[in-house]
This record gives structure tokens, sequence and C-alpha cells, in this order.
């Protein structure tokens, strides 16, 4: 089957082995989202270092990507010091080890090391590039100065530049597009959306069902005992109310937030084709096969569009250019 307009990138977040409590530990299950990704001319894997409590790189590394798929991984900053160069060298070393036959295409920085200065950082990424650790390189959850920081560095060293930026970007968190999207086309820097449903909470399933109710429903990313829950929560639940003027109006035309949101951002948001793609979770095969089949469904309503547009008008004062809460 034909592919999408903007690649979808299936994330590896819910990934992990048997004994690491991850959600889907199966790789006999985890080989089937691999093979349905293939069917719908998809090839992108999103991993890192944390996810499936250090593990995800390793179910991956046991199964067959069909000469096909490839897989993104990236360094979190766990402890301060983490990005130094022995740190960087010593967790790609962990990864290559982990995936096993399987190379890294993009290797990205999963958040500023705010111990370690970019010098230092960016130095070694270019070293351990020419070492043929990877095939690119990008940074993740990086603010707009600190991306302007780091090509200033890179470009007056002569280190290779980041290719690739991933952020989260969705139809209720647009600051990207004035904020750093014409500073990555200025230097042809692909966009990789991460978050196209803002954690979930474009499903509607937290939004209440009347202005008295509260939300029927607790996501995993919003749930407190999460770490980085309050990115979440200080983000996006002051949006409830706009947001649940656009479910209702969606709805009356036969449309669920969810196929909105994908639609949006295949056809109407700021990604081109050419970007790196759709960062996109599934706890089922059904989930992940409609989530790409959404992606394909063309253009939204003209109605529904102005609808969309209309709800940021209302929401943008809570987004920033930024993934710190």
């Amino acid at each position: 089957m034909s592919g999408t307009r903007v690649s979808v990138v299936l994330g590896a977040g819910s990934f992990g082995t048997p004994e690491s409590g991850a959600r889907l530990n199966d790789p006999a299950i985890v080989q089937r989202f691999i093979d349905l990704c293939v069917v719908h001319g998809q090839c992108g894997i999103d991993a890192s270092r944390i996810y499936g409590n250090g593990t995800s790189e390793k179910l991956l590394g046991t199964l067959d990507l069909r000469d096909f798929m490839r897989i993104d991984t990236k360094n979190f900053p766990s402890n301060p010091g983490d990005h130094a160069p022995d740190g960087l060298k010593q967790a790609l070393q962990e990864s290559r080890e982990a995936l096993g036959p399987h190379n890294i295409r993009v290797f990205y920085l999963h958040a500023p090391d705010k111990a370690v200065p970019f010098e230092q950082t960016l130095a070694a990424v270019d070293e351990l590039h020419k070492s043929g650790y990877f095939e690119e390189w990008g940074v993740c959850n990086f603010s707009v100065s600190e991306m302007q920081e780091i090509l200033v560095i890179c470009k007056e060293h002569g280190y290779i530049q980041p290719t690739v930026f991933q952020g989260a970007y969705n139809l209720i968190d647009r600051a990207f597009e004035t904020a750093i999207i014409p500073l990555l086309r200025q230097h042809r820097i692909r966009l990789a959306a991460h978050s196209p449903l803002a954690g979930g909470y474009l499903t509607g399933k937290m939004l209440p069902r009347s202005q008295q109710s509260s939300p029927s429903e607790i996501l995993s990313h919003f749930d407190p005992s999460w770490g980085p829950s309050s990115y979440y929560t200080k983000r996006y639940l002051p949006m409830a109310p706009a947001l649940a003027e656009l479910q209702a109006f969606v709805a009356e035309r036969g449309l669920t937030l969810r196929e909105v949101a994908y639609r949006w951002l295949q056809y109407h948001s700021a990604m081109a084709p050419e970007d790196h793609g759709l960062v996109v979770g599934a706890s089922s095969l059904e989930q992940l096969e409609s989530t790409i089949l959404d992606c394909k469904k063309g253009p939204l309503p003209d109605t529904v569009v102005r609808a969309c547009n209309e709800t940021w008008e209302k929401v943008k004062e809570f987004s920033k250019d930024s993934w710190e809460p």
C-alpha cells in the first residue's frame, strides 16, 4: 500500500522485554507492529535508551525489520553530565549492542543536559558520527534559543549539523510554527513531530462530559505518578473548554477529534512531505492501523480547518516553544 503524505514513525515508548514491565513486551506481537508498518509503506521506528525501562532497544534488536524499517534512538540525560563525551559514547555503545544487527539512522539528544556545555557535547557527537555510530543526528525537546546556539557552535567548529528536530506539535500546540519551523527551514533541518495527540488529550477521553463534571478518564501522560506528567497537565488541561467545543463541532460532522488531529497534521499543518515524520504510539495493532488509515484520508473540510484554527487562537496562550514545564 502507498505511504502517507508525511511519514508515520512508530514510537517504541511502550516496547520492552517481558521483565521490564513495558506494556508491549511480546516479541511476536511487536513484530506484527513492524510488519503492519511495512505493509502501509512506513519505514521509521523511534526508540530511546530509556524506553521500556531501558529494554526497548533490546527488544527491537531481536526483530526482523524486513530490510525496510529503520531505527532512530535517543539518549536522555537522566543524570547531570550524561551528555559529557564519555557518557555519550557509553550510551551509544549500549544502544548499538542492544540493537544488535540494526544500525542507528538518527541519534537524538533526547533533552538538553544543563550540566554540560554544548561545545563539549557537540564535539563528542561530531567525533561519534565520524566513527560511524549513526548516520544522522538530531535534537529532541530543545528550545529555539538552544537550537540557535547549537547551530552557531556547529558552524564555528565545523561540526556536523543536526538534520532532524523532534518536538511536540499538534493542532492545539502550534508555537513551533512561528518559533522554530522557520529556523529549521532555513537550515534544511527536518521536523519530527511527537505528541500528535497531545499525550492522548486529543482523543477527547479526558474532556468533561459537561461543564460541571470531572474528566471522564485519566490518561497515562497525565497521571501524577509519571514524572513528566506536569508538562502535559500544565500545558493542555487549561485548553479543555475550547477543545470540548471543537469535539462537539466535529462530532456533528461525523468525525472524531483523533481523526481530525491526524488529518490536520498531514494536510493542514506546517509539516512538509520531506519532514522526518509524525511519531505515533499505539497500544494495539488495531489502533496503529486506524492511525495510519486516518493519515491517508485526505484533507479535512474547510469548515473543520477553520474550527481548528479558531481553537488554536483560543488556546495558544498555553503553548510554549520548548518541552520544559
